[in-house]
């Protein structure tokens, strides 16, 4: 009986040891686990790697999802949240799926996204396509906030 609960205990010490390895550096952005992580607002599942946002929290370091750059807005007004100027706010670029930051990106209105918000965030203003309306983070807040595009 003593040498199967040393074993038991052996045993869940190990596997604590192992999950707990895994590295997660806080306050910087984190690995994206597509189709298994959450919107923090919405609840969907992530899939689409040209549209996912993160919101990092620079004085906890803790890091929130979004599977539309929508969906980062409301969640801002929604949750009250009173650090949202403070926050970091990364965006996957429509074109290269890198990582930018989204209050420098420049936002096209035509896409369709996984929330319908429309707004596909870019790096450069030269990769959006001649003739589409460019926007800033303020302009397509506002239009996200006002129910529009």
């Amino acid at each position: 009986m003593v040498n199967t609960l040393f074993k038991l205990l052996a045993l869940l010490f190990f596997a604590f040891m192992l999950t707990s390895c895994e590295k997660k550096m806080v306050g910087e952005r984190q690995e994206m686990h597509w189709d298994r992580d959450m919107c923090d607002r919405c609840k969907m599942v992530i899939s689409e790697r040209k549209h996912a946002v993160q919101v990092i929290n620079q004085k906890t370091g803790r890091t929130y999802k979004f599977d539309d750059i929508g969906c980062a807005i409301l969640w801002f007004k929604e949750e009250s949240i009173d650090w949202k100027n403070q926050a970091k706010i990364w965006i996957t670029d429509i074109k290269t799926s890198k990582w930018i930051d989204a209050r420098t990106a420049y936002y096209d209105t035509m896409n369709i996204t996984p929330m319908s918000y429309g707004f596909g965030g870019h790096e450069k203003k030269e990769s959006i396509q001649k003739g589409f309306e460019i926007v800033d983070f303020n302009e397509m807040s506002k239009r996200i906030l006002e129910g529009g595009r």
